[in-house]
């Protein structure tokens, strides 16, 4: 089966983003351009068989189960997170390794206060 992929409007600027700051740190448009096609190709690849990705941890801040793709090498990865609905596979948002989880950087990972205990 060939699924439909779609990258939704958050994960075109992640894409931008990540080009621009490629450019900006090493000042080569080309540089910037081929990881931008790197991407893209990586991203096509779910047309086929995009169930041979893991759900990624974040499922629970999308609200429905959200699946991971890696692209890149040791310090360049990049997770890009998508959910199968249907025969279509919705691409979420491109997001550095490096970064937080999208749970941490919504604080869903922070305790309540009654839960933390006293403090010391």
């Amino acid at each position: 089966m060939t699924y439909r992929v779609i990258i939704q409007p958050r994960a075109e600027r992640d894409i931008w983003a990540t080009a621009q700051w490629m450019e900006d740190q090493s000042k080569s448009s080309s540089k910037a351009l081929r990881l931008v096609q790197g991407i893209r190709a990586r991203i096509e690849t779910l047309k086929s068989n995009p169930q041979r990705c893991p759900v990624d941890p974040d499922s629970d801040a999308f609200g429905e189960e959200v699946r991971v793709l890696l692209y890149g090498k040791r310090h360049g990865k990049h997770r890009i997170l998508f959910a199968i609905r249907g025969q279509t596979v919705h691409v979420l948002t491109v997001r550095h390794s490096a970064r937080r989880s999208l749970s941490e950087e919504m604080g869903q990972d922070e305790p309540d206060d009654e839960e933390a205990g006293p403090m010391h």
